[in-house]
């Protein structure tokens, strides 16, 4: 089976460490990495990753934007998309489901477990 890649889009810089380290420890997964909405525009249109891990609040573009762009642009309108975020309540957990997104998982998560958990979401 060919090796997953994993865009991981959010202004967290600790984040995308905790997350890439995570995915690249437990599944070996190549892991291409952005600090905002527009580089990961940008490199998810080049790159084409298997799947994207798109944080919701972000200065600039915040994730539901960029999840629109992405949707939007039809070189990255497939690649499935799953959002992270802070935010539990059921109000916005509702809201982002409602976007069309893969899954929604939030912060903080678990960078031993994180990547069963996108393989299940996606079914990898």
């Amino acid at each position: 089976m060919a090796t997953k890649r994993v865009l991981i889009i959010d202004d967290e810089a600790d984040i995308r460490e905790v997350a890439q380290l995570g995915l690249e420890i437990s599944h070996e997964w190549e892991i291409l990495t952005a600090a905002s909405g527009q580089e990961g525009l940008k490199i998810a249109t080049e790159q084409q990753p298997d799947a994207i891990l798109l944080d919701v609040m972000m200065p600039d573009i915040d994730g539901p934007t960029t999840w629109q762009k992405l949707q939007a642009n039809s070189t990255t309108k497939d690649i499935p998309v799953i959002l992270l975020t802070a935010k539990v309540q059921a109000v916005e957990q509702r809201r982002y489901a409602q976007l069309g997104v893969k899954s929604v998982l939030t912060k903080p998560f678990d960078p031993v477990t994180i990547g069963e958990a996108i393989a299940q979401i996606l079914g990898w």
